[in-house]
């Protein structure tokens, strides 16, 4: 069967698909974090793509799916002596399913209206291996996190948190991506190029990546609860255990074993390294603020709350909602940053995210 007659170059239903798009990465961070932390993300010992799409539906598959459950180092280890029950263990099943769940859903979501705007002749010039990289990343994201999940299934009581970082790091690349190529094509809609990267957005970037690896491996290592608990305790924050330089960090094994491995440096790292990134947010977004002021509080605004955020789940030593908010909040920065750092590139106001959309006359 013919397909219709063409359509011409559509940006601007392509920025939108792209909302969309960016709006589920964030959804799946966020249900990532609560994975990660109600320590379901090995319940499903298996990656089936098409059968695994339904949860289990009789108590007989329950059952079967709970005995390959048992047989991981997580349950020998820590659970079974605990005396997991089937319906503790549904309840961790039901966060790793729905994670899943989302993950083939942003792929079915990128990948379907891709090739209907591709047939439809609506992506502009010089988009089509640009969005085809972006679903490349998405497809690599699905491996990265089956990766992930295997270190946890034979080795450990625990995902890698090396492979945890991969996993989180690739979504979040993804997200940065997708944000600046739908304000890319936002730019396109009113006639102007795309935007480049300025040393400065390369910068503030680049620090930004290094506290999402250090934040990421502080979550796979447990490391939150380091420093002590307690609301507004000095002894905990800004202190670890009451000391600057924290009591417990071993270097027998050497800096760079320690740098990757202990949970004491991880944590004093992630922590003060936010300092530097807030400082180069600040410039970042003084930067832009004269072209959007828009662009510039957002990034003031979701920094300031995601080092607020940071204390706070410290002080509470890692309570769940403060934990996942936190996370939440640090795609959004990933978000407000990567609109800062195409602000800078374009030099006018974005047409996107944050401000309104005008078509062109």
């Amino acid at each position: 069967m013919a397909l219709a007659a063409p359509l011409t170059a559509h940006p601007l239903a392509l920025a939108r698909w792209l909302m969309l798009i960016a709006a589920l990465i964030v959804a799946i961070v966020v249900v990532g974090g609560i994975t990660r932390l109600t320590e379901s993300g090995v319940s499903i010992t298996e990656w089936n793509v098409v059968s695994g799409t339904l949860p289990p539906l009789t108590e007989a598959a329950w059952q079967a799916e709970f005995a390959k459950y048992r047989q991981t180092p997580q349950f020998l280890r820590i659970n079974g002596p605990a005396g997991m029950t089937l319906a503790t263990y549904k309840f961790i099943f039901f966060w790793e399913w729905v994670h899943r769940l989302l993950a083939r859903g942003i792929g079915a979501v990128f990948a379907l209206p891709l090739a209907w705007f591709w047939l439809r002749g609506a992506i502009p010039p010089g988009y089509r291996l640009r969005l085809i990289a972006l679903l490349a990343l998405g497809g690599l994201q699905g491996a990265v996190g089956w990766w992930m999940v295997s270190s946890g299934i034979v080795h450990d009581v625990k995902v890698s948190h090396f492979r945890l970082a991969a996993h989180l790091l690739v979504a979040l690349t993804t997200l940065a991506g997708v944000v600046w190529t739908l304000l890319d094509l936002r730019s396109h809609a009113r006639g102007l190029p795309p935007a480049r990267l300025r040393p400065l957005a390369a910068l503030a970037l680049a620090a930004l990546a290094i506290q999402l690896l250090f934040g990421a491996w502080l979550a796979g290592l447990r490391a939150g609860v380091v420093a002590g608990a307690g609301w507004f305790n000095p002894d905990a924050w800004p202190l670890m255990q009451g000391q600057i330089w924290p009591a417990g960090i071993d270097g027998s094994g050497g800096a760079l074993a320690a740098l990757g491995h202990d949970p004491y440096l991880v944590h004093f790292i992630h922590r003060w390294w936010a300092w530097v990134v807030v400082a180069v947010m600040v410039v970042l977004a003084r930067r832009v603020r004269a072209t959007s002021r828009a662009a510039a509080g957002a990034l003031h605004g979701v920094t300031g709350t995601q080092v607020l955020l940071g204390i706070a789940t410290v002080w509470s030593g890692v309570w769940l909602p403060l934990a996942v908010l936190h996370q939440a909040t640090g795609a959004l920065l990933v978000i407000a940053a990567a609109v800062a750092a195409h602000t800078l590139g374009r030099g006018t106001k974005p047409e996107g995210i944050i401000l309104p959309l005008r078509k062109a006359p």
